[in-house]
Formats: structure tokens, sequence, C-alpha cells
């Protein structure tokens, strides 16, 4: 995977005066960071720059560096918009009935929501792929993953398990299903994928039965 363009402008030099603070400022740069996110989502991470994301955006790359410090900090938070909105969809599906639903029940409904984003899953490929690649400029698109998504899986954990164990099985899940995402993209082989989800549905069921 090629690594992105240093910048148009220098992907380091801060930007023009911030907005942070102002309801205004913060409304628009909002606004901004969806039309980036939603052109990611559609084209993905390749040959990103605050030029294309500006065009993305309907405005100049000198209005997005007054909101961003640049385009790997524009890339950063529009990555970790992405991840946000899967996350909703994710924890949605997860909290539909969930009286009675076991760990591994609310694992799959997650399972079902991030497997079936095509465009969503091209992007966490590619973030993954730079955060290897460049982990000076990029590990954060990594790193934010799993803090977004761990307190999801330590909440669906067990009540009565120790704050330990409801860690190393929330790690185990995190792990397992990145690996079976990346698997997904890359070879494409959705067959031998979803078996492996199933053998982590096992392991998820006998764990929770160990306590009954």
């Amino acid at each position: 995977m090629n690594t992105l363009p240093a910048d148009d402008d220098s992907a380091q030099r801060p930007g023009y005066r911030r907005s942070t603070g102002s309801p205004r400022g913060e409304a628009r740069r909002r606004e901004l960071l969806d039309r980036v996110a939603d052109d990611l989502a559609a084209n993905g991470l390749p040959d990103f720059s605050l030029r294309r994301a500006a065009r993305a955006a309907g405005t100049t790359h000198k209005v997005l560096l007054y909101h961003f410090d640049g385009a790997d900090d524009l890339l950063r938070h529009a990555v970790l918009r992405l991840r946000e909105r899967r996350v909703s969809g994710a924890l949605a599906a997860a909290a539909e009935d969930a009286a009675g639903r076991t760990l591994a029940d609310r694992v799959r409904a997650v399972w079902l929501v991030l497997a079936g984003e095509e465009s969503g899953l091209r992007v966490l490929d590619q973030a993954i792929g730079l955060a290897m690649y460049d982990p000076r400029r990029h590990a954060e698109l990594a790193r934010t993953a799993s803090r977004q998504y761990l307190p999801a899986l330590l909440s669906f954990c067990p009540a009565g398990w120790s704050d330990q164990r409801k860690a190393e099985v929330a790690e185990l899940v995190l792990a397992t299903l990145r690996g079976l995402l990346v698997e997904l993209v890359t070879s494409g082989d959705a067959g031998g994928v979803a078996a492996g989800f199933e053998a982590l549905a096992r392991a998820l069921e006998r764990e929770e039965a160990a306590e009954e």
C-alpha cells in the first residue's frame, strides 16, 4: 500500500487559528468532517490529501487548515468518525431484544453489522495497513479502534465476571473480529471467515457456561 502524501502544505505544520471552543466553529468543523468521512467511505484512503478532502467538503484546503492541524490530523478524525458510525450501528443491533441475550448473541449481532459494510471494511483494512507501514505517522489510526470498541465489548460481558476476566474476553473478541475483518477484505474467503467466527462464538458460549 502506498503511504499518504506528506500533505499539500506540510502535514505537520500547525494550521491557522483553531475553531475549537466556539459552538459555531465546532458545528462547521463537524459538518466538514462528515463530508470528508463520506468521501473516505466511498473512495478509500489512497491518495488522500487536503485538496482532495477540500473538494469533497466543498471548501478550500485553507479552510480545512483553520479547523484541523493538517492532513494527518484530518485523516485521523475522519477515520474516527467512520468508526463512530460503525460502532453506533453495531451497538444498536446488539441492544435489540437485549434481555436474555448471551455474550455470544451480542457479539454475533455486532459482527453482522461490521461484516456487512463493504466501504467501512475497505477503510478499516487500509487504515491498519497505513498504521503498519508508517507507525510514526499513523499508529493512532489503529489505536483508536481499541478505545472505541473495548468499552462496548466490556459491557457485553456478564455482570458477575471480574474486571480482569471481562478485559481478557473483550480483548480476545476485539482481536479476533479485527483479524476476521481484515481476512474478509484481503482474501474474500467469506466461508472461511464465517467458520472462524462460529468458532469464536462457541468459545464465548463455553466461557459463559463455565459460570453456570
